[in-house]
């Protein structure tokens, strides 16, 4: 099910009330705003909120044989991949940014974010149809530079089908065919890459792929390779 509002602060605050407040909230749905008035995304930025453009979440209920996790961000991630893929009409330069976008020629088209409340996981996702904002540190792009903005509900439907899809390929075969699909769309091996670590340090390398359990694997400047947990990354230019 699909719930649509017109309006509110965030709608993965909206579901994490729900849930702490023992509410019903059953897998599979979705809360869809026309407007969020305190949206937000990873690092607490500002979520922006142009109309026409998707802003929704959603809930996985976690169960005891369930994978990690964290591996979630790479399974919305391919589940969004999947979305958007028809509405580019095959145009390339589509791909995967670790842990959490989606870029369109190395500009930002979508972005999501996770958060947990006891044993359930609220999946945001945000998606620029049809307004990009304009950022101090990163490109970005939407849908409408390609042409005719998709419809938002009909986009809506689409994504939540393929969350569908993608959630049970999660959990019935595990996360070493989702991190061979992720990486296969992802940006190439070799791409530079900025890393702003939770403890506000800085690190810079290259992508070199992903380790067995969905984290960064970068490759530094003297060779050596480094497992990046969590953090900001960010595309870097090298002179």
């Amino acid at each position: 099910m699909i719930e649509f509002i017109a309006e509110t602060g965030s709608t993965n605050a909206d579901l994490a009330t729900r849930l702490s407040a023992r509410e019903r909230v059953g897998e599979g749905d979705w809360l869809v705003a026309d407007r969020q008035t305190a949206g937000r995304g990873r690092q607490g930025r500002a979520w922006f909120d142009g109309s026409g453009n998707f802003m929704g979440s959603t809930v996985v209920l976690l169960g005891p044989n369930d994978p990690p996790p964290p591996t979630l961000a790479l399974m919305a991630g391919l589940a969004l991949y999947e979305a958007v893929t028809p509405m580019v009409q095959g145009r390339a330069g589509l791909s995967l940014k670790w842990p959490n976008d989606l870029l369109l020629d190395n500009a930002k088209l979508a972005g999501i974010l996770l958060e947990r409340v006891e044993d359930a996981v609220i999946v945001g996702i945000g998606v620029n149809l049809a307004k990009a904002p304009e950022l101090p540190d990163r490109e970005t792009v939407a849908l409408s530079a390609l042409g005719p903005a998709p419809v938002r509900d009909t986009f809506a439907h689409a994504l939540a089908a393929s969350f569908a899809t993608e959630l049970s390929r999660w959990r019935d075969f595990g996360i070493d065919p989702l991190l061979r699909r992720w990486q296969a769309v992802a940006h190439i091996e070799g791409t530079p890459l900025t890393v702003h670590e939770p403890d506000g340090a800085i690190v810079e390398g290259s992508y070199a792929g992903l380790a067995s359990d969905g984290s960064l694997r970068l490759r530094l400047v003297d060779g050596s390779l480094r497992a990046i947990h969590a953090g900001d990354v960010m595309l870097a230019t090298r002179n």
